[in-house]
């Protein structure tokens, strides 16, 4: 059966289980893992791929696709020995802003709101149940949770909370750390219109 096109698709894990079309871009991952720079920048046009190759990332890093071998079997990455050895061994904190579309700043900072609200929310139990993780901060992540909630349904007219927003992705990234015990790669996307 011939492969179809996954317009718009960008999702790496459902490009490939999708069996979708698919051009080997893995090269990009040992580049970007080899040259081990803190900062990555990466420019491109808008629809050019930036977000399915941050996905393509998260795929092959994230303890969440550990053993899934599936999706990266018969490509360039899949070659090498080392790099298989560092698939789904490093935890990832992937936010996208590709669907964020706000026409003024205030919609932007209550869908970024949202986005947070989504992370927070996927990670709350891993947080919750943590042993290392200390109570205090608990309690911090819950309240921060608490309030994205509030706002998203508008509680006594609650507007986003930019200084938590930012700080938002930050503390995130501490409590991550001390749960896996290793830093871990952090992807931001900005995406589409300036």
């Amino acid at each position: 059966m011939p492969r179809k096109i996954g317009t718009g698709v960008q999702s790496y894990s459902q490009l490939r289980e999708d069996k979708c079309f698919f051009i080997d871009k893995t090269n990009f991952i040992k580049d970007w893992w080899s040259a081990g720079d803190e900062v990555t920048l990466i420019t491109r046009p808008r629809r050019f791929g930036k977000t399915l190759n941050m996905s393509m990332l998260e795929c092959f890093f994230s303890p969440e696709y550990a053993g899934r071998s599936d999706l990266f079997e018969g490509l360039s990455v899949w070659n090498d020995a080392e790099m298989r050895e560092l698939q789904g061994n490093w935890p990832v904190l992937f936010i996208t802003m590709a669907k964020i579309k706000g026409t003024n700043y205030d919609d932007f900072l209550n869908q970024m709101n949202s986005s947070m609200l989504s992370l927070y929310s996927y990670y709350e139990k891993l947080v919750n149940e943590s042993e290392i993780i200390p109570s205090i901060k608990k309690e911090q992540f819950t309240m921060m949770y608490r309030k994205m909630i509030h706002v998203l349904v508008k509680k006594d007219d609650e507007k986003p909370d930019k200084e938590m927003l930012t700080q938002g992705v930050a503390f995130l990234l501490d409590l991550l750390k001390k749960k896996y015990l290793q830093p871990l790669m952090n992807m931001v996307i900005r995406t589409g219109k300036r």
